[in-house]
């Protein structure tokens, strides 16, 4: 079975969207997480930017051994020497340069030629495999640029040493079906070099990057490039959870698997929150609040039986600790039965359908009913605690409920 190579971009173009800048210490403890999650590359920043970074991302290299360092550079002279210097204790080194390809950037932002570029792109990757062994090539805007140019540009990156091939799509602009075929145009202009590994990059600005990530793994892509809880410049990058549980459920289509280690999921999630600041929406897929709990009836009753009839993965193959029934207006009386159950409750049927009738009553005031509030109906509906139950005022929160 193929490998998907994961590239973590978290600690650069992750932390350049605003709100998630990291210091040395977050981006090493976060680099580490990303570790043991099992991501193949790491790229720790982009030196060039300042001192800080640089030694940043030379810590990083220090400190992590399991996993390849990347550390970002335009094509020029000092970014790439700054981003040698800052991969110098790296275990296993990777320089990533970039240069724009789409005439828009060539123009508008550069002020250069394609002439100019092909000359500044070879040069400078050239000048990286004198020191290391892997230098990746991005074509920043790659889904906006004239074919013909990408297909010639890639073929001057692999003629000086590139190994790795980025065709990102900076802007988010692509729909699936076009950047796959830029992919397949690519490849097979280069007649599938050996040892080249083509890679995408992709932003979410109309949501679409999973989906023209894993629409380049169709057509050939065997890295992908991420970041965990999809964050990133603008609408961010694509989301690593995301990418990995798509192929680990999806395997029998994909034919492909990663060697990212699923239950370490949300732990690295929620370790980005904590050292950002920056919760994700209760909505998000695979690590959000909500993604694995249940609040309408018909739903709870499913799962109850059979977890499968409305979970696609079980929440602790990537680290969530428990499923939730949330008893709120549209819950269910089997889910109400199995909440009281773990509080130590066994209601009869008056009992649950009494029960049912407050809970529904409270939850249309309150949106959400509350361990405590459910405790509290329950001894009154019942006039009874259970042996071992604390007071309705100091009970726990049972596992269950929201």
């Amino acid at each position: 079975m193929d490998l998907i190579r994961i590239f973590d971009t978290t600690l650069r173009d992750g932390e350049q969207s605003p709100g998630f800048s990291m210091n040395a210490e977050e981006k090493v403890r976060m680099a580490r997480q990303l570790a043991a999650l099992g991501v193949d590359i790491i790229e720790a920043g982009f030196p060039i930017a300042s001192k800080g970074d640089l030694e940043a991302v030379k810590t990083v290299a220090r400190e992590v051994r399991d996993a390849r360092i990347a550390a970002l550079a335009r094509a020029k002279q000092e970014d790439v020497d700054a981003a040698l210097e800052a991969l110098e204790p790296a275990a296993h080194p990777r320089l990533h340069v970039f240069f724009a390809t789409s005439d828009l950037h060539l123009r508008a932002k550069l002020n250069v030629t394609r002439e100019q570029a092909s000359e500044a792109i070879g040069a400078m990757i050239r000048r990286g495999r004198q020191r290391v062994g892997e230098v990746e090539f991005s074509a920043e805007d790659a889904s906006r640029s004239d074919l013909d140019y990408l297909c010639q540009v890639c073929k001057v990156a692999v003629d000086a040493g590139a190994t790795v091939l980025n065709l990102p799509d900076t802007v988010g602009y692509a729909v699936p079906e076009e950047y796959a075929a830029m992919f397949r145009r690519v490849r097979e202009y280069l007649g599938d070099p050996q040892g080249v590994t083509f890679s995408a990059h992709c932003h979410n600005d109309l949501g679409m990057a999973v989906a023209n990530s894993l629409a380049a793994v169709r057509a050939g892509a065997r890295q992908i490039e991420c970041t965990i809880n999809g964050i990133g410049e603008r609408a961010g990058n694509a989301s690593l959870e995301e990418v990995v549980v798509a192929l680990a459920v999806r395997q029998t289509s994909f034919g492909l698997k990663t060697n990212v280690h699923l239950e370490e999921l949300f732990t690295s999630s929620r370790m980005l929150s904590e050292i950002t600041g920056v919760q994700v929406p209760p909505n998000k897929a695979v690590v959000g609040a909500n993604a694995f709990a249940h609040e309408a009836g018909i739903h709870q009753d499913g799962i109850i039986k059979n977890p499968l009839t409305y979970e696609i993965i079980s929440p602790e193959t990537v680290g969530v600790p428990a499923r939730s029934l949330v008893l709120g207006k549209h819950s269910g009386r089997n889910a109400l039965r199995m909440n009281l159950r773990d509080l130590g409750y066994d209601p009869s049927d008056t009992e649950l359908a009494e029960c049912y009738r407050r809970v529904t009553a409270l939850a249309d005031q309150a949106k959400q009913v509350r361990p405590r509030d459910l405790v509290a109906i329950a001894h009154e509906v019942m006039r009874r605690k259970p042996a071992g139950l604390a007071s309705a005022a100091t009970a726990s929160p049972a596992p269950s409920v929201a």
